[in-house]
């Protein structure tokens, strides 16, 4: 939660610039140009998209709690949780002043998104589930015990009515 909030404040917030370029609808229009520049600068530019979400790679599966589900599902549910959130910070910031709705920062969210999950999760989860079995250990068994000769040892003390 406070991670969004943290995204929300830097890409929401207004900023007052001289002039604002149209929005960018072509995709991969802003990324080959920024490649055009050289790979450091590309670096620089197009690694901060992609690092904004990633963190939602490894929150999202954490908020969910599951250990055994299938790493496909796990990734397209977090890949389609990363990539809603990243359109709807786009469409937000269409109505910001100053804020340039981009569609190649979608791409290079989800992105982020998807490589921190592939990164992290499934490695983490197979060592959560190995502790967890070490924890519990084996499962206990009980040793079978002969039923025991029956005996009336209260008879002495009896007595019939």
């Amino acid at each position: 939660m406070v991670h969004l909030l943290t995204v929300g404040w830097l890409t929401l917030r207004p900023r007052t610039v001289p002039w604002v370029p149209a929005a960018n609808v072509k995709p991969l229009a802003s990324i080959t140009a920024e490649l055009a520049h050289g790979p450091w600068a590309a670096l620089h530019n197009l690694g901060g998209s992609m690092l904004l979400l990633a963190p939602l790679g490894v929150l999202l599966p954490l908020a969910a709690g599951r250990l055994n589900v299938s790493p496909l599902v796990s990734l397209t549910r977090t890949v389609f949780a990363g990539a809603m959130i990243a359109l709807s910070i786009e469409v937000l910031q269409s109505a910001v002043p100053g804020q340039v709705p981009d569609i190649d920062t979608v791409l290079l969210n989800t992105a982020g998104v998807a490589l921190a999950h592939l990164a992290v999760v499934p490695r983490a989860r197979a060592g959560l589930r190995r502790r967890k079995e070490d924890c519990q250990g084996a499962t206990p068994t009980i040793p079978r015990v002969g039923l025991a000769p029956q005996a009336d040892v209260l008879a002495a003390y009896r007595t019939y009515l």
